[in-house]
């Protein structure tokens, strides 16, 4: 069946049967991350809520068990921006699920002054990038034991903008500004998409990037209300009309579930479809830059995630 922008989580789902699935999903506690494991639950699947804020998390998940009665969900603590916490995370995912079928990479944040975490990475690398880069190969071994599974990274039209300054990602040399940040950020996570697809040929894991569309979530908490006019008006300005949270989580739900996406990966995806081609130099809201799907800036940025995590993975 074909979904579009309009469709919602619910729409994309329904008629689905997810009883056995297990499904993580990070920024769980508000916005599109609450939607997406209502969705889930709703029809049938286990979810793994991993979120910074317990206590908001847990409250979540009792107003989502009020709603669909059986509901199966556990919460687990996650700050994406410290690597410690992202390492507890996922042992205790583990401790637990051994076979993991899908990961949705769903938290993400902009705004506020240039901060560098103790590894020497800018924090919207760091917590947008970096933290699910880690989480995701630790997770590995149990998205390989439940293959076919497969892991969705969300990015965000902002990718289109800035660039990627591999000789400057914390900023220590050109101006900071938290959309040019941001932006770069997201450009990684199409990147880490692109990195994983390559090196998880032949598990049964597949790995595609996301783009939601414009919604107004708490991802705006931390900016102006004049920033958060300017980017909603650009977008809908610019091909992207302004989506309700439940057709923002419509396609991170199509991207895990979708059967025509049996082996698809390494791709752009929005509005329930895979994201047209269109370049750069073009304003628009909508489509991926050819430059994002450049495995040697990909395999670039992978190296450079080992380093800043202190690890390296071989699948």
């Amino acid at each position: 069946m074909a979904f579009s922008a309009e469709s919602t989580a619910d729409q994309v789902l329904q008629g689905k049967d997810l009883t056995g699935k297990v499904i993580v999903v990070t920024g769980s506690s508000a916005g599109l991350g609450m939607e997406t494991v209502r969705a889930l639950a709703k029809a049938g699947a286990e979810v793994v809520m991993a979120a910074r804020n317990t206590g908001k998390n847990s409250a979540v998940a009792d107003l989502i068990r009020d709603e669909v009665p059986g509901a199966k969900l556990s919460t687990v603590a996650i700050d994406l921006g410290d690597l410690a916490s992202v390492r507890r995370a996922a042992a205790e995912i583990l401790a637990a699920h051994p076979k993991i079928d899908a990961l949705i990479n769903n938290a993400g944040f902009v705004g506020g002054p240039r901060t560098i975490t103790p590894e020497g990475a800018e924090l919207h690398l760091a917590a947008n990038h970096i933290g699910p880069f880690l989480l995701t190969n630790l997770l590995i071994p149990a998205l390989k034991a439940a293959a076919p599974s497969r892991v969705v990274v969300l990015s965000s039209n902002g990718h289109r903008m800035g660039g990627f300054d591999f000789d400057d990602l914390d900023f220590a040399k050109r101006d900071y500004n938290h959309w040019t940040a941001y932006s770069q950020s997201k450009l990684a996570n199409v990147y880490h998409a692109v990195g994983l697809a390559k090196r998880l040929e032949g598990t049964g894991i597949t790995a595609n990037a996301v783009h939601p569309g414009v919604i107004r979530t708490e991802v705006f908490r931390d900016v102006t209300p004049q920033e958060e006019q300017m980017v909603t008006g650009w977008s809908e300005a610019n091909g992207s009309p302004l989506k309700s949270i439940p057709q923002g989580a419509a396609t991170q739900v199509w991207a895990v579930t979708a059967p025509e996406l049996d082996g698809v990966t390494g791709v752009y995806l929005e509005d329930c479809a895979l994201g047209v081609h269109i370049p750069s130099t073009t304003i628009s809201a909508v489509g991926v830059i050819p430059e994002a799907y450049d495995v040697a800036a990909a395999d670039r940025l992978w190296d450079i995630s080992e380093k800043i995590v202190g690890q390296k993975f071989a699948f």
